[in-house]
């Protein structure tokens, strides 16, 4: 039975390991946000700065591991045996709640996903031990510890709507004192923010990095032989005092003398102090639970007591955890940081919700987030009518723009916001996490950071008429995911420490087994997604400003629309010819996303026009045609795609054989017709165009006589009334489909012919 026990330790380690890569992937947008959405520092550096912070925070960590040990329930009143399956059951759904959120690339909480695993399988224990004993519920709190849980969730709730408040009102004040006009400021101005911003992530620093460590409790004799945590509560006013001063004097050399950008220094200084934090103090959450069972393991073995009698009193008493597994999981969260593509995804989430220029919206408005936007547009009115005109005229001018995003910079390489938003944020969250642990007040560096990012974006204006609905929305799906975690993490939790209680062993290997498959089926998934996105993503262009570059971009986005809808009607045919509803689906994939990127290129419509130069106006006219023709053929195809599928869902009449001759016939002349014109763009050729453009009649003779051939068919001995209405949709719309492309080749044609004319 002790071997048991220990292949459980064991499987525990390994999920620990897993459970590191997610919970990184997950939390590195704490601190990558602001540096990454600023571009102040190389990526490289960022990384670097990240690394050194979460090294530090890992050697740090050990006196938060008791949270993991006795921070929600009373380990005295479980055994060893329970409290193994306790265990076991947390981290199988950490696991899978983690990576589920990374693969959706939304940030949550690992603090919030612990707690409640732990939560969830000690009451359930519980439960069982109550009732097996035949006592009331009402001892339920003689085994969790209510007061401390209870404190958690308000903390962390309440955590929500201070740092998102905080966060905008810092942002407001600092950015009409310093406005967008950094480099205009006096010295004196930046000066005294960056002592202000240095001292308050050093403090942070201190509280966060040192408090929490064993030599924050020994005595030294150059402090009064106080400790280093006695000094800073009994001396915070003094120590706060100098913080201030010394780095006044220092960012006022640092800019008058050497001139040195201090916002960089102080996103430089701040990357590292909440990537410090993070492993400080949210290594818990990954390996608390395994070094836990670890030493429990340890203790009764020693003890020579059975697993199910031996009580697990001895994680009341404070254990260090051995600087070995600190630094071993150290290095796996640095390479994880380094190496994990599922860790940008959730950092980009986060700054598209942020960026104060035009950006893809990645979420849909629903009538909440109209609502509040409403409720919110109509309190600003009110206001703005309140104030008075000169007062309005002072704040316009203070929050004016720089007009510093031209089109050329619209690349994943440009800034989502400034190095004052990008300070804001991260010495605001700094400033949160470090008062409420010195006031010992459980929270979520998760959401801390997130929300004091949001206020700040809707503060700096980053929230627009025209992007707003889009940005609350996705922030009000942030935070609903965040309540899904805590409801997700107690009952799956719940519920898999109920399987362990009646399946035992082989409900622990059989789960164990199924995480596995899960984990290893998504990290599949994903890597599958990244490899067709570099395949087959379309990047259809609007960057020029000449008349020759447009005709330029134009070739190249013809093209790439030509090769996508060429493979989704291909798809389409082949699915409906053998009923495959699976070729149908990635039919209809395709098609979105060229209908996605089409919506991009028509939303850049009005920034194309307003940096043409003055002299292509045939530019503007040839650009709208252009995209006029491309977004009837994305709206054609993606038609077809979505009836189709649709048909075939639902379990509808299959194509007779001569409707499927036929559409295979009409396949042929249409991949001759984007065939055609890929070959010819691809040449640079007119006279392939020529040859294609020479097929139109032939083309559009051969679809009237397939609809002519079906309209007899139906009055005949057609009985179908869906195949025969899909059948003719598929007719009419590729018709419609063939006429658009060809008008999209001949506007091309002739332009391309006047400017070689004129050349």
């Amino acid at each position: 039975m002790e071997n048991l026990y220990l292949y459980i330790v064991i499987l525990l380690a390994i999920l620990a390991i897993g459970d590191l890569i997610v919970g990184v992937s997950n939390d590195a947008v704490n601190f990558l946000n602001s540096a990454i959405g600023s571009k102040s520092i190389s990526f490289r550096n960022i990384m670097i700065l990240a690394s050194l912070g979460i090294a530090f925070g890992a050697i740090f960590s050990s006196g938060m591991m008791e949270v993991a040990r006795k921070g929600i329930f009373n380990p005295s009143a479980f055994t060893f045996q329970e409290i193994i399956f306790i265990f076991m059951a947390v981290m199988i759904t950490d696991i899978l709640l983690l990576d589920f959120f990374n693969t959706l690339g939304m940030p949550t909480s690992t603090t919030v996903s612990i707690v409640f695993e732990l939560l969830g399988a000690a009451i359930v224990m519980a439960v069982i031990k109550i009732l097996a004993s035949g006592e009331g519920l009402s001892t339920l709190g003689d085994y969790i510890n209510t007061t401390k849980a209870t404190q958690i969730v308000f903390g962390i709730l309440l955590s929500v709507f201070i740092a998102f408040s905080i966060g905008a009102l810092v942002q407001w004040v600092s950015r009409y004192l310093l406005t967008f006009h950094l480099g205009k400021n006096s010295h004196w101005k930046n000066a005294l923010f960056g002592a202000v911003s240095l001292a308050a992530l050093s403090n942070f620093i201190l509280i966060k990095g040192i408090k929490g460590t064993a030599f924050a409790t020994s005595a030294y004799g150059f402090l009064g032989d106080r400790t280093i945590n006695s000094f800073l509560n009994d001396e915070s006013l003094l120590v706060n005092s100098l913080n201030v001063l010394i780095w006044y004097v220092v960012s006022y050399a640092l800019i008058r003398f050497l001139q040195i950008n201090i916002f960089k220094l102080i996103i430089a200084i701040g990357t590292f102090a909440l990537a410090l934090a993070f492993a400080g103090n949210d290594l818990v959450n990954f390996i608390g639970v395994p070094i836990a069972a670890f030493q429990s393991y340890e203790a009764w073995v020693s003890s020579g007591i059975s697993a199910s009698d031996y009580s697990m009193s001895i994680l009341d008493a404070k254990v260090p955890t051995p600087t070995l597994f600190l630094l071993g999981s150290g290095v796996i969260m640095i390479l994880t940081l380094w190496f994990s593509s599922k860790a940008k995804k959730v950092v980009k989430t986060s700054l598209d919700l942020s960026n104060q220029y035009e950006t893809k919206e990645r979420f849909h408005p629903n009538a909440f987030s109209r609502f509040l936007v409403r409720l919110f547009s109509g309190i600003g009115s009110v206001i703005n009518k309140a104030l008075p005109l000169k007062w309005k005229e002072k704040i316009e001018t203070r929050f004016t723009l720089l007009p510093t995003k031209n089109q050329e910079d619209w690349t994943d390489d440009a800034p989502s916001f400034d190095l004052l938003r990008a300070s804001i944020n991260l010495v605001v969250a700094a400033v949160l996490i470090s008062a409420a642990t010195s006031l010992k007040l459980p929270l979520s560096t998760t959401y801390v950071t997130f929300m004091v990012a949001m206020g700040t974006s809707l503060s700096d204006k980053a929230w627009g008429r025209d992007s707003a609905v889009y940005r609350v929305a996705g922030v009000l799906n942030v935070i609903g995911g965040w309540f899904f975690t805590a409801i997700s993490a107690f009952t799956v939790s719940g519920v898999i420490l109920y399987l362990f209680h009646i399946g035992g062993t082989v409900a622990i290997a059989s789960i164990f087994f199924v995480v596995l498959i899960i984990v290893g089926k998504n990290f599949i998934n994903h890597r599958k997604e990244k490899q067709t996105q570099k395949l087959e993503e379309i990047h259809l262009k609007s960057n020029s400003r000449s008349f020759e570059g447009v005709i330029k971009e134009a070739d190249e986005n013809i093209t790439l629309v030509a090769i996508r809808v060429d493979k989704a009607y291909s798809l389409l045919i082949e699915g409906l010819s053998t009923n495959n509803i699976k070729k149908l689906q990635k039919a209809k994939k395709v098609a979105h996303k060229l209908a996605e990127s089409i919506i991009d290129l028509r939303n850049n419509l009005f920034f194309f026009i307003k940096n043409l130069e003055d002299s292509s106006l045939e530019a503007s006219t040839f650009y709208i045609d252009s995209l006029s023709h491309i977004q009837d053929i994305g709206e054609d195809i993606n038609y077809l795609a979505n009836i189709s599928y649709d048909h075939v869902n639902n379990n509808h009449s299959k194509l007779k054989l001569s409707q499927i001759r036929d559409l295979k016939d009409i396949s042929e002349h249409i991949e001759f017709i984007l065939q055609g014109s890929i070959n010819a763009f691809e040449d640079n050729s007119l006279a392939k165009l020529d040859s294609v453009l020479a097929k139109k009649d032939t083309i559009a003779e051969t679809l009237k006589e397939k609809i002519d051939a079906q309209i007899l068919r139906t009055r005949s001995t057609e009985t179908s009334p869906k195949s025969t209405t899909l059948y003719f949709n598929i007719l009419l719309k590729s018709k419609d489909m063939m006429e658009h492309k060809i008008n999209l080749i001949e506007t091309f044609y002739v332009n391309i012919k006047n400017l070689r004319e004129i050349s």
